[in-house]
């Protein structure tokens, strides 16, 4: 099997954000291929630890094969349980920082056998874990028109959420949805060409979102990381569209500031926990998100989008 490349965004601004101390142990819940993993232990000296989180099954591989430095150790699971997952295989933790790095990696998106990407016809399936849950073919052979119609709205944002759903149950009825190409081929059929965006992007990102549940597992994680985290800890986020970075926003937000009676998660889809937190944490960078250099938005196309965000607990 031949290897995807992974190049890993915001390097220099994680590491500065972190404030790593050299024998400090640290918490790296979303793996992928191991950039900032790889980072992170060469900041960190011969008595630190880290240990990472993935729920892809090839991540782990990808971790049991190349990272096998005594310092480091990896979990499969998804971060939504970091608490209990913790618990049970390293017992009372409490980490120095604790990164994530959200969303699908390049390698995912590159091997057209994943199914996240609409440029390569693969299997429709869009699971980071292949082994939980239904495939996103299994899901729109089932879902009802509105069901699909409110997910791409909630979740890619899609003006034409009404009349995709629509195509998409008419045409299932004479040929079930199996790969990536046929989703492809339908929404460039419908929709109106746009010179900056493919038409399948908005369609491909909701059901993948919706599929791995990714903005609920976010909101659950984030619950976890004030007892997760030591006083002056710090927490680095990266995200790569905006209601991921609201979700985070408003997390850190909710503990800089005393709960209020408005919702923490308003104008974001129904059902996403977000609870009110009994800790505190201030702003690094006055706040403001961080952003790619414009030397490294040319080297990467895909750190055009990134955005950081940093708290330390106090």
């Amino acid at each position: 099997m031949y290897e995807l490349t992974h190049e890993s965004v915001l390097r220099e601004e994680v590491l500065h954000g972190l404030a790593i101390k050299e024998n400090g142990v640290y918490l790296d819940a979303t793996f992928g291929r191991g950039g900032h993993a790889r980072l992170l232990l060469d900041a960190l000296g011969q008595d630190g630890r880290l240990i990472a989180f993935d729920q892809d099954p090839e991540a782990i591989r990808v971790a049991q094969r190349d990272f096998l430095d005594p310092r480091f150790s990896i979990i499969h699971g998804n971060f939504s349980e970091l608490s209990s997952l913790l618990f049970e295989r390293v017992g009372d933790v409490r980490f120095d920082g604790i990164f994530m790095d959200l969303g699908v990696s390049s390698p995912q998106l590159d091997d057209a056998q994943r199914g996240f990407s609409f440029m390569r016809s693969g299997p429709l399936d869009m699971r980071m874990n292949p082994s939980v849950g239904e495939s996103a073919a299994q899901w729109l052979a089932r879902a009802e028109a509105d069901e699909i119609a409110d997910v791409l709205w909630q979740y890619g944002e899609e003006r034409l959420s009404r009349r995709i759903a629509k195509a998409i149950v008419m045409d299932r009825q004479k040929q079930p949805f199996t790969t990536t190409a046929q989703l492809a081929t339908l929404l460039t059929k419908i929709l109106p060409r746009d010179k900056h965006k493919h038409p399948a992007t908005r369609t491909f990102q909701a059901i993948r979102i919706h599929i791995n549940r990714e903005l609920a597992s976010l909101s659950e994680a984030l619950e976890q990381v004030p007892t997760l985290l030591k006083p002056q800890g710090r927490l680095a986020v990266i995200s790569f569209h905006s209601l991921e970075d609201r979700i985070v926003k408003r997390f850190i937000r909710s503990c800089v500031r005393p709960p209020t009676s408005s919702p923490l998660h308003r104008r974001l889809p129904r059902g996403l926990p977000m609870a009110e937190v009994e800790f505190q944490a201030t702003l690094k960078n006055r706040g403001k998100a961080i952003f790619a250099s414009e030397a490294e938005k040319s080297a990467n196309v895909r750190s055009r989008s990134a955005v950081l965000r940093i708290a330390e607990r106090i």
